[in-house]
């Protein structure tokens, strides 16, 4: 047989628009619409690691040039690619490049770069295969397909391209020649079979073995797939009883079943002559007798009746993968886009597969599915020799159906995961899905999506970190956060999440010196240093009861940016956490400070109301706390424009007690108050972390942003006083 071999041609923008000679010209039976057929997708092979190994397509070296100097424009546009690997467009117009000048060692080393990045684009995995077999590397373009079907082992355009390059490569004289395209077609169907658009590579296993003159294997090739639901599925059945009907039953039927078979309908043709031979003997002449019938013998009638049988037994299982497939064809032809592409899927593309990803689970999930799945094949069963087929299995148990529609639901992941692999959602969403069955496999989906597909998206890389932790591998956890800040330098939640990992480690000392670093580094970045600088502090201070310390590097970070109000305020939360005698002056001069720096006018009003407060609550004469009360509405007059503080009872509670935030606080005024001003409340104390959003991880925007948010204290609150004089 001369393979159908797949024709290709690239887009402008890197799409691959194919067409195969092995596309069916059958379309499914109605009701249901035509699909178009596109396949580019990875799958999990039943009983191994959940997808490939980032490192098990890794590309070898480039061979040395042979051909001498590269094409002229080669350095240029390898340039243009390197220095900015995300931008897929540079590294199609490099390869473009070099298929058009038909350079060999130029093209190599664009494609071998190229697929490092973007393994899933099968249309150029063939490209290179093509182009080693050009030159007479046969061994090298079987190893790039391997290489490829190791990074994407659900293209069945893949498997057919490597298949067929056997075809063409191996003398089929030699006897273990068909065992190895035999074992290949193994391999495909295992990994590639369960898609919904394999068809085209299950046919072509049928006809190979055909041509081999296998006709018991092509029978249980065709059994396998009248089981999966395919686009194609009632084309199978047809070409099922195409084959029972060109052939001898006995050609075509495993032993065990054909003489089951044979047996039963000889049984059942001996009833009816028995009918016959009473009715006859009353007509027959008297003396006549019967006709003798010769022993033994298999009539043409005995084969037809076998052969309803046979398609007796199978159209149960045709009906059921019928059934199977009109559940899933609103899905699939919801799907515009199975392949893998850098362009963005729209959102009712996104939330296809949301809800095919919800259906299939909560299909596992039921327990109402009815094991039977016939008595004469097993979907799964894999031929091992040319003309040996299995005997017919026992009824599947329940764990074996859950076990197959867990694959299932795993091949659909895998699925979704080639057309959105540059979504972070999905790839998290299957790891929730692995990680109650094997840990090992979630840890190799997310080794697949930060390594490979999203190496600079921050998120999953800290999830992973996290997953580590978690599971108890430390080390693991610290090479992730390090490769992360490595490939994303200046990243503060990075940073924190290092220090973080250190400290609940027990290793406050590397937790310390991750932040003085990222303070020493910061030096040239004001707003970035102090964000450091204060988280350093906090740390010295609170888990360091190191004072003295803390109050030297936001007195250094002060320095570099003395108009800095989130610095003043926790140097100032530092000196009043402390013993309130002894911070006294300390206190004053944190006040003092803040009033002669840069700041908003309504931010000294806030730091000179904290000392006054502080007075008031600490100091030992009313002298002191008076002159500081002073200082203070001379402040408020200094500031003009200012709105003058609001009178007990002249403004609405509500209103007094909205934090800056918007939340509420409960404030209740006395109506019983002298008409005193009603200081400004202060902020909390140091250590309350208000650069923390909700969640682990979710910092404030400014860990995305140029500047930081709001990580200094905006809680308020109502303080009436009632021995100052009026105003």
């Amino acid at each position: 047989m001369a393979a159908a071999e797949g024709c290709e041609e690239m887009s402008g923008n890197g799409e691959l628009v194919e067409s195969s000679a092995m596309e069916a010209p059958e379309v499914p039976a109605p009701p249901l619409p035509e699909m178009t057929e596109e396949n580019g997708s990875a799958a999990v092979v039943p009983e191994a690691p959940v997808g490939p190994d980032p490192a098990s397509f890794s590309m070898q070296p480039a061979a040395v040039d042979e051909e001498g100097e590269l094409p002229a424009d080669f350095e240029r546009l390898w340039k243009g690619a390197h220095d900015n690997p995300q931008d897929f467009t540079s590294w199609t117009d490099l390869l473009q490049y070099c298929e058009q000048e038909g350079h060999v060692t130029s093209s190599r080393r664009a494609l071998e770069a190229f697929l490092v990045r973007y393994p899933l684009c099968y249309g150029y995995w063939k490209k290179f295969a093509d182009l080693e077999r050009r030159i007479g590397l046969n061994d090298k373009a079987e190893e790039v397909c391997i290489q490829g079907l190791q990074a994407i082992p659900l293209s069945v355009d893949l498997w057919i391209h490597y298949i067929n390059l056997l075809l063409g490569t191996l003398d089929m004289n030699l006897p273990e020649s068909p065992k190895r395209i035999r074992s290949v077609f193994e391999d495909a169907v295992t990994a590639a079979g369960l898609d919904f658009h394999s068809d085209r590579l299950w046919d072509l296993y049928v006809e190979w073995e055909k041509e081999q003159g296998n006709m018991k294997n092509a029978t249980a090739v065709l059994d396998r797939v009248l089981r999966v639901p395919t686009q194609l599925y009632n084309t199978h059945y047809d070409k099922f009883k195409e084959h029972l009907n060109n052939h001898e039953p006995k050609e075509v039927l495993s032993p065990e079943e054909y003489e089951e078979l044979r047996e039963l309908c000889r049984q059942s043709q001996k009833a009816e002559r028995a009918e016959q031979s009473q009715e006859e003997e009353k007509e027959r002449p008297p003396g006549e007798e019967e006709p003798a019938t010769p022993e033994g013998t298999d009539t043409e009638e005995l084969m037809q009746k076998i052969r309803e049988q046979v398609l007796l037994r199978r159209d149960k299982v045709y009906q059921d993968n019928e059934g199977e497939v009109r559940k899933r064809w609103h899905f699939e032809d919801a799907i515009k886009r199975p392949y893998f592409h850098v362009k963005p899927l729209d959102r009712l593309q996104l939330r296809t597969w949301h809800s095919y990803l919800d259906w299939e689970i909560t299909e596992l999930n039921k327990d109402t599915k009815d094991p039977s799945q016939g008595d004469y094949t097993d979907p799964n069963q894999a031929i091992t020799e040319e003309s040996e087929v299995m005997a017919p299995p026992q009824e599947p148990l329940e764990d074996t159906i859950a076990a197959q529609d867990d694959h299932r639901v795993r091949i659909l992941f895998e699925r979704c995961l080639i057309a959105c692999a540059l979504y972070e959602e999905f790839w998290s969403r299957y790891i929730q899905y692995l990680e109650p069955q094997s840990v090992d496999e979630a840890r190799a989906v997310y080794k697949r999506a930060c390594e490979i597909h999203l190496a600079y998206k921050p998120n999953i890389h800290m999830h992973w970190a996290t997953f580590e932790e978690r599971h108890g591998d430390l080390t693991e956890a610290r090479r992730v956060l390090e490769a992360l800040e490595k490939k994303l330098p200046g990243l503060a939640v990075v940073r924190i999440r290092r220090a973080a990992l250190e400290r609940r480690a027990g290793q406050l000392d590397q937790s310390e010196a991750l932040l003085r670093e990222a303070v020493a580094e910061s030096k040239e970045k004001p707003t970035l240093h102090a964000f450091y600088s204060i988280k350093l502090a906090r740390l010295l201070l609170k888990l360091g009861r190191d004072p003295s310390s803390a109050r030297s590097v936001l007195q250094e970070a002060l320095e570099i940016s003395p108009d800095n109000d989130k610095l003043h305020m926790n140097l100032l939360e530092l000196e009043v956490s402390g013993d309130p005698w002894a911070s006294a002056s300390a206190v004053q001069e944190c006040v003092t400070r803040a009033l002669a720096a840069p700041l908003e006018p309504h931010t000294k009003i806030l730091f000179s109301q904290r000392g006054l407060q502080f007075a008031e609550d600490y100091s030992n004469s009313i002298q002191s706390v008076l002159s500081v009360y002073e200082e203070h509405q001379k402040l408020l007059k200094e500031l003009g424009g200012t709105k003058r503080e609001a009178e007990n009872g002249d403004e609405d509670p509500e209103k007094l007690s909205k934090t800056d935030d918007g939340s509420a606080v409960s404030a209740q005024v006395p109506p019983t108050m002298p008409h005193v001003p009603i200081t400004t409340p202060p902020p909390p104390v140091m250590g309350a972390d208000m650069s923390a959003q909700t969640g682990y991880g979710g910092y404030s925007s400014w860990y995305q942003q140029p500047q930081y948010g709001s990580y200094g204290y905006q809680n308020t609150w109502n303080y009436n006083q009632g021995y100052y004089p009026p105003s």
